[in-house]
């Protein structure tokens, strides 16, 4: 059974307002520990909201959509479980049963309806290659723009140059973070 057959979407509890500590420390811990071939994405749902800041001012934020939970895709085994369960910050999987039992994946249905709430695809459409130019449409750098110097294609990542502070500076972002221009 190849990768792609088994990779499946998982929800995890965190404790909440640590859902993006949560994430970061996990992709941390993939890295550091080789995990790349079993734990792909790692989203923290969310959606825009427009609010009036005390000025009266239109202002957008970004506003959980389940606060205390964030979505994982991975391959699920021993390794893998392992890895996402002991990383600082999350409680539990949701949908295990306990006693060391395995946790059930989404639905793709539930998967898909949260992903596209949120503006993404939980099959990522690839167009993009090394040397097109990209504005970056999600995260910290939203709106900037830069050429893509690599491409990951099985960890859905790109390395794109931005100018940041009047420099070129290679940042390695999410491909459901960038678009093609």
């Amino acid at each position: 059974m190849s990768d792609t057959v088994s990779k499946e979407w998982y929800v995890i509890h965190t404790y909440s307002g640590y859902e993006n500590k949560v994430k970061d420390n996990i992709e941390k811990r993939v890295e550091s520990l080789g995990m790349e071939d079993k734990i792909f994405r790692i989203v923290v749902p969310e959606e825009k909201e427009t609010i009036l800041t005390p000025t009266g001012k239109k202002k957008e934020v970004n506003r959980k959509t389940f606060p205390g939970y964030v979505l994982v895709e991975l391959v699920m085994t021993d390794d893998s479980w392992f890895v996402v369960r002991n990383t600082p910050g999350v409680t539990g999987f949701v949908g295990s049963h306990g006693g060391g039992s395995k946790p059930s994946p989404l639905l793709p249905e539930e998967i898909n309806f949260i992903l596209q709430q949120m503006g993404l695809s939980s099959v990522v459409d690839i167009d993009i290659e090394v040397g097109d130019y990209v504005r970056v449409i999600s995260g910290p750098f939203v709106d900037m723009e830069g050429k893509v110097v690599n491409l990951d294609l099985h960890n859905y990542k790109a390395d794109v140059m931005i100018e940041l502070m009047g420099r070129e500076t290679k940042v390695e972002l999410e491909l459901y973070n960038i678009e093609k221009f």
